[in-house]
């Protein structure tokens, strides 16, 4: 533990944070003092999560897609809190498929996760956000890439990446800051759930590996310490901004 907590007396909101990059954010801020709200859709994953972070993890079962649970979401947060100081908005989806394989379901189902749950997110929890706040987004390497089979998912991260510059500018006369995160490939339990066969996701994994300078994947502890950053004092200077962590994947 660090010797001065860089998030002591702070309080966080971190939506998908029961499993993977979330989860690691989670450790990271209550590591360095936060207390935090974690989401997510399974209460089994809540429960386990919080068995792991001990007391300063505080469970939300909620569907980033529903405003209803957003705002209960928010409520809740104005009860043990009173205000926000840090909101990772991190919950997001990821499937592959070709432009002939997109339904509308598909495209549906994507976009209200990955770009209408992240603006609904700082939407209902802007009223908690005090002046000096932090908001960070998770976009994605992928956002300036293009792949096959990837059309709708990369178009929500770029989505993503562009609502980081547009509530920036919203929010700065409030004080708050607003950045994007983009991680590049990371393994977590996020991968196994986009519906494509493992030996295709290892493929890809080997893929990335072979054009990535650092020659290897993310860990997710990894990211959290990217993330810790942009939510702490240290980028006080940041805002609109899109951090990159993904090993120079990106801009080669």
């Amino acid at each position: 533990m660090s010797t001065t907590q860089r998030l002591a007396q702070k309080t966080a909101v971190i939506t998908g944070g029961s499993t993977g990059i979330g989860l690691a954010t989670a450790r990271a801020f209550i590591q360095e003092g936060a207390r935090v709200i974690i989401t997510g859709k399974s209460e089994e994953n809540l429960a386990a999560a919080v068995r792991e972070l001990g007391p300063q993890a505080i469970p939300v079962r909620a569907d980033v897609r529903k405003l209803e649970d957003l705002d209960a979401l928010a409520q809740r947060a104005r009860e043990l809190f009173e205000h926000v100081d840090v909101l990772f908005a991190n919950a997001g989806r990821g499937w592959s498929a070709t432009l002939e394989q997109v339904t509308e379901a598909f495209y549906d189902e994507l976009f209200d996760t990955n770009v209408k749950g992240v603006f609904f997110t700082v939407q209902k929890l802007a009223g908690l956000l005090r002046q000096g706040s932090s908001v960070i987004l998770c976009s994605s390497t992928v956002s300036e890439k293009g792949a096959p089979a990837s059309s709708t998912y990369f178009a929500t991260k770029a989505a993503v990446r562009s609502l980081a510059r547009t509530l920036a500018v919203e929010l700065a006369p409030r004080g708050i800051r607003v950045n994007a995160i983009s991680p590049g490939m990371v393994p977590t339990e996020f991968q196994g759930k986009m519906g494509v066969p493992p030996e295709v996701i290892d493929g890809f994994y080997k893929l990335v590996t072979q054009v990535t300078p650092l020659g290897r994947l993310g860990r997710p502890d990894e990211i959290a310490k990217a993330v810790l950053f942009l939510a702490s004092d240290e980028s006080s200077y940041m805002t609109a901004g899109d951090l990159l962590v993904d090993g120079g994947y990106r801009d080669v």
